[in-house]
């Protein structure tokens, strides 16, 4: 694929993950602990409207994030002419995003404990989103993978959309076993 006009440079920011996707090795996992630093950092701000408004902004900001990623990284892939290069992690973004649907409510309220006594017991909360999301972005279960045949930033987003929203019944599933886990440590 011939390479095209220059991207603007919010699409080279959005696409790389804020840079994130530039650091190696393994550049989808250093991608996707970017994601949950911002998350982490964003997520509080999204609870604070009445409930209703909050699960709409729980619902809006992955969705935005998932629409952002595919039009930066369309960008950025007709620059370069690469299919679906590696430094472009606003796919793990999207993603992870998504996989944290299940556990929104107790990052966004619970995490300033993480940093006081016994707020290592929330961990289940990041590590195993984090985990879910990392295994099934590298697997790529049926049809994740099928999905990475469309065409420039639709290609390189979907399957990770897609990882995403299989990771969220999963997380529904492993969050509560590991807590309980944890209570007896």
């Amino acid at each position: 694929m011939p390479a095209g006009a220059p991207a603007p440079r919010w699409a080279w920011w959005v696409a790389t993950g804020l840079g994130s996707g530039r650091l190696r090795p393994a550049p989808g996992t250093w991608g996707t602990v970017a994601s949950v630093v911002a998350w982490c950092l964003f997520s509080p701000f999204l609870a604070m409207p009445p409930a209703w408004a909050a699960e709409l902004l729980f619902l809006a900001v992955p969705l935005a994030m998932s629409w952002l990623a595919v039009v930066a990284s369309d960008r950025v892939v007709a620059e370069t002419g690469e299919k679906d290069p590696g430094y472009i992690v606003a796919d793990e973004w999207a993603g992870m995003w998504i996989t944290f649907w299940p556990v929104r409510w107790e990052l966004a309220h619970d995490l300033p404990r993480l940093f006081q006594g016994g707020g290592w017991r929330l961990l289940p909360f990041l590590v195993v989103p984090f985990l879910v999301f990392r295994l099934l972005d590298i697997w790529k279960p049926w049809p994740i993978r099928q999905i990475q045949v469309l065409p420039a930033g639709s290609g390189v987003v979907a399957d990770d959309v897609v990882a995403g929203l299989y990771g969220i019944p999963v997380v529904a599933l492993l969050v509560p076993p590991a807590l309980k886990l944890l209570a007896h440590l």
